[in-house]
């Protein structure tokens, strides 16, 4: 009976001269689940279907989609749009690129072989002498599929839809170069070069780079023409700040999966591939290699742990050797729907060099806030200042345990987030800022450092923000900022040693006057530097530069 009905349906759709399945489909979702009944639609590709719907009736010209692998983004945008534009329009015409040509050529095998299989559903054919799996053609039809690589050609083929799928393949693709620039080089000269004034682009994947092509759209869409749907992994918005997330999803709430992924699965998967491949292609926020304000090997590492059981407290520990031992603490936002984190740090000054020894970063209501405090307090007693910035929780943490624990200081920032990162950089930068090897840390150290290497653009700065001001507190602030100054006063004294006993003298140091006095002077708006930059240190300081803005 329901063949009989497709029949009567197709035979209605001929006669007004329009496909069989451009009614009976609304979204490219429907047509899948008719295709086949087994596939799920989770809200992420609900409102992926939304945005297809809005690239085929025109509202979209050009749509960014980043999503974490294996959670059916392809297979909908790449297999089922094509089909289902074509059902709709058979006069479109379709290229599909991906990162080689074998793989796009996969995508234009199954559309073609899916309309063929299903004619009773679309009531279209395939012409038989342009029919191969890389590029054929709707009997009777301008539309059709061709499908290339990011080193092929488009010459002398119009396109009205393009679709690039997951330029990159892998993590060594991506930190090459010369690969990102092979990539952008199609988009310019290859792809947009046979647009017309309707062409509809579709990039759909995982983000591996901060420079990949969606980094490089973005940084250059001056008209602001480029749509960008972000759905991490896990939700990271901050409410707080008026941000929402795509799927209407509460901070730290995890992707409904595809693959009947649970929030164990998640978390698992974030521990095994690791926090920079979690912010990248799960989270959808790649972080430089080196970092930008403070660079990946600026970080010294100590393997000796400068901590040991307290004999007098079984659960706290001792430190035996240093001149300042400081805890620094971030808060979250009083609202409780904050996505914000809790961060508590400990820091040992010996000298002109700070070590981390531990770390808290956990999102805490109000109440097991305060459980955190006064258990650290337990675990590290020779801490004596304990540092907390006077905003947020933090004035509430202050007012509820200045009565009870000596020590807290309240920190009031003058300055952006952006501004006190950069003002103990070059603390990190001369390799006094010591974090402990993984082996024998207390805490998550590559978090920290990969966090670090995304600012300004990572979705968290919390520990960034609790580091700044630990050092601006012993390095900057208080008596270590003497012991930094006369270490590297020493360090130039003994670099000056060096190159005069190398120079050959030429007069008597006895008649050598003494430098003038030094006259401090006025501020002045620094002039901004005017060396040559590359390309794509140029893109990352025009996205700092947006997102200092929106802070």
């Amino acid at each position: 009976m329901s063949s009989e009905m497709d029949a009567f349906a197709l035979a209605a759709d001929r006669l007004e001269g329009r496909s069989a399945a451009a009614d009976r489909y609304p979204t490219p979702h429907d047509l899948a689940k008719s295709l086949d009944p087994k596939v799920v639609r989770t809200p992420a590709l609900a409102l992926l279907d939304q945005s297809l719907v809005d690239v085929a009736e025109g509202r979209c010209r050009r749509l960014i989609w980043t999503m974490p692998p294996q959670e059916g983004k392809s297979q909908r945008v790449s297999r089922t749009f094509p089909a289902w534009m074509l059902a709709k329009d058979p006069d479109t015409r379709i290229a599909i690129a991906s990162y080689e040509l074998g793989t796009a050529r996969r995508w234009g095998r199954a559309i073609r072989n899916d309309i063929k299989s299903n004619r009773d559903k679309f009531g279209l054919s395939i012409r038989t002498d342009t029919s191969s799996a890389q590029e054929w053609q709707l009997q009777d039809h301008a539309g059709g599929v061709y499908s290339v690589g990011i080193q092929g050609a488009l010459t002398g083929r119009p396109v009205d839809i393009l679709i690039i799928d997951d330029p990159i393949k892998d993590r060594a693709q991506a930190e090459s170069l010369v690969y990102r620039e092979r990539v952008w080089d199609f988009w310019t000269d290859t792809a947009r070069t046979r647009f017309g004034p309707d062409t509809r682009v579709i990039v759909v994947l995982t983000r591996w780079h901060e420079d990949d092509l969606a980094g490089r759209l973005l940084a250059q869409d001056v008209r602001r023409e480029w749509r960008h749907v972000n759905i991490p992994a896990e939700a990271d918005h901050k409410p707080e700040e008026g941000q929402t997330d795509p799927l209407g999803r509460l901070p730290g709430e995890f992707l409904l999966s595809t693959r009947g992924r649970s929030a164990q699965d998640w978390q698992d998967t974030r521990h095994d591939v690791g926090s920079r491949t979690w912010t990248s292609l799960y989270q959808g926020r790649p972080s430089p290699e080196s970092g930008d304000v403070w660079k990946r090997p600026w970080w010294r590492r100590y393997s000796v742990p400068l901590w040991s059981q307290h004999p007098d407290f079984p659960d706290a520990y001792r430190v035996a050797e240093y001149d300042q031992l400081v805890m620094s603490w971030d808060m979250t936002f009083k609202d409780t729907k904050s996505s914000d984190f809790v961060v508590g740090q400990v820091w040992a000054r010996r000298g002109a060099d700070v070590f981390l020894l531990d770390q808290i970063r956990k999102r805490l209501s109000f109440t097991d806030t305060l459980a955190a405090f006064e258990a650290m307090v337990k675990r590290w007693p020779q801490a004596t200042a304990k540092l907390v910035e006077d905003k947020a929780n933090g004035t509430a943490v202050i007012s509820t345990l200045k009565s009870k624990i000596p020590g807290i200081i309240a920190v009031t920032p003058t300055e952006s987030k952006y501004a006190r990162a950069n003002a103990v950089a070059p603390v990190i930068e001369a390799g006094n800022a010591n974090v402990p090897e993984q082996g024998i840390a207390l805490f998550d150290v590559d978090e920290l450092i990969d966090e670090a290497a995304a600012f300004p653009n990572s979705s968290h700065d919390d520990q960034v923000d609790a580091t700044s001001q630990a050092l601006a507190y012993l390095l900057l602030d208080q008596s270590g900022a003497q012991a930094w100054i006369n270490h590297y006063r020493a360090k130039a004294e003994a670099q000056a040693a060096l190159d005069n006993a190398d120079a050959e003298p030429t007069e008597d140091p006895d008649t050598v006057p003494e430098p003038a006095e030094t006259v401090e002077q006025p501020d002045v708006e620094p002039i901004p530097p005017t060396p040559e930059e590359d390309a794509a240190a140029a893109r990352q300081r025009a996205r700092n530069a947006r997102l200092r803005e929106q802070r």
